[in-house]
């Protein structure tokens, strides 16, 4: 005899529940918040190229700088009671946390009914690419301000090394931004800086806008550049840098770049590198770095202002050269209950807060182009 369903079925599977207990949607959170940090991780770049510290009951984290020390000959006789010219001096950096960043989206639970599409999980990897973006520009900002600094030893008879500035050409141009000869030049340029100052090769990195480093890729078989493990056709899969002069290379649309984010479009000048826009690109790209005038609010860390970053064109650094600080990681919250029956619906929420500065400017390089370093627009602020 046949199985006649009723109308109370306790055989009833419910996809979102727990070993079929509890909440019904309990599983779908999860799958949400899963999506939310894919999103971010595959994002955020910036966050395992510094350091990165967790801040616990405070507003801000201190970090000590050690300046260098000196060695003498013992005086026979003479109490060994440490340098007699006070070294290692020793100074401090104050990274403050931001205010909270968030972005969050309202789901209808209408919309999710008739979506033929997973909504909530593409929302959620919006939701980490726009915290991603924030985190990694204002890291990015932060090294650029890094190259322009002094070091934060200052005491009496100590110089110790600050921030350095290249000059990608030679020409007034920005468009020398984008000459792959001229880019390979700067980061031997870079490199031996870095070694002068003292600052240790591992971990040092570059960060360039896409059409610099495709312009490198085809540079790869010529003027010295050599990938160990990309040639030939592979080239054309975008992957064929590894590394210049040992500083390892990424890609970002993050980084100040004349004054914008990653690009600018339209005729060549002293601040623009003369690249011809490819049409519908969206708001976001090639968005103006926010200056003092427009944001202000939440922001604790000086960050630069967009007419600071007129010239830049690229970033290389080491692991010292920038901190950040995180009192809340990357987390999501969604919204149940009573506020989900009253609006039929759930406020999804990714926040983070977090801060950042340059810690040592000896490991902060900073590539300009149109303009001799340190001049109008690039000078220490």
């Amino acid at each position: 005899m046949a199985h006649q369903s009723t109308g109370n079925n306790t055989s009833l599977t419910r996809q979102g529940q727990s070993n079929s207990t509890g909440d019904a949607r309990a599983l779908y959170l999860k799958l949400f918040s899963g999506e939310m940090f894919k999103g971010f991780e595959h994002n955020a770049i910036a966050r395992d190229l510094v350091m990165k510290r967790t801040l616990k009951n405070g507003k801000s984290l201190q970090f000590i700088y050690t300046g260098h020390t000196t060695a003498e000959f013992h005086v026979p006789g003479k109490s060994i009671l440490g340098n007699s010219d006070g070294a290692p001096p020793v100074a401090e950096k104050t990274i403050t946390v931001d205010d909270l960043l968030i972005s969050s989206a309202f789901v209808y639970e209408l919309d999710e009914t008739l979506a033929h599409y997973e909504l909530r999980g593409e929302i959620s990897k919006k939701i980490g690419y726009a915290l991603a973006q924030k985190y990694d520009r204002l890291v990015f900002r932060s090294i650029a301000r890094g190259a322009r600094a002094a070091s934060p030893i200052t005491k009496s008879n100590f110089v110790e090394p600050g921030g350095t500035q290249i000059r990608v050409g030679t020409n007034n141009s920005g468009a020398d931004a984008y000459v792959s000869a001229s880019l390979i030049n700067a980061f031997y340029d870079a490199a031996a800086a870095l070694d002068e100052k003292g600052v240790s090769t591992e971990g040092r990195v570059g960060v360039l806008n896409p059409r610099q480093y495709y312009e490198l890729i085809q540079a790869v078989g010529s003027n010295g550049l050599v990938n160990r493990d990309e040639q030939g056709d592979s080239l054309q899969k975008g992957n064929g840098i590894i590394e210049i002069a040992g500083i390892k290379i990424y890609k970002s649309m993050n980084i100040p770049f004349f004054s914008q984010y990653g690009t600018k479009y339209g005729s060549a000048s002293a601040t623009n590198p003369g690249v011809t826009s490819p049409g519908n690109v969206g708001s976001f790209v090639g968005e103006a770095v926010e200056d003092a005038a427009n944001d202000v609010t939440g922001i604790n860390n000086e960050y630069g202002e967009e007419t600071e970053f007129a010239n830049s064109c690229g970033l290389i650094f080491q692991k010292e050269g920038a901190g950040v600080v995180e009192a809340i990681g990357p987390q999501v919250q969604v919204t149940s209950g009573d506020v989900s029956v009253v609006y039929q619906g759930d406020v999804i929420l990714g926040r983070l807060a977090m801060g950042a500065d340059y810690l040592n400017p000896a490991a902060c390089v900073e590539l300009v182009a149109g303009a001799a370093a340190g001049s109008s627009g690039n000078a220490a602020f």
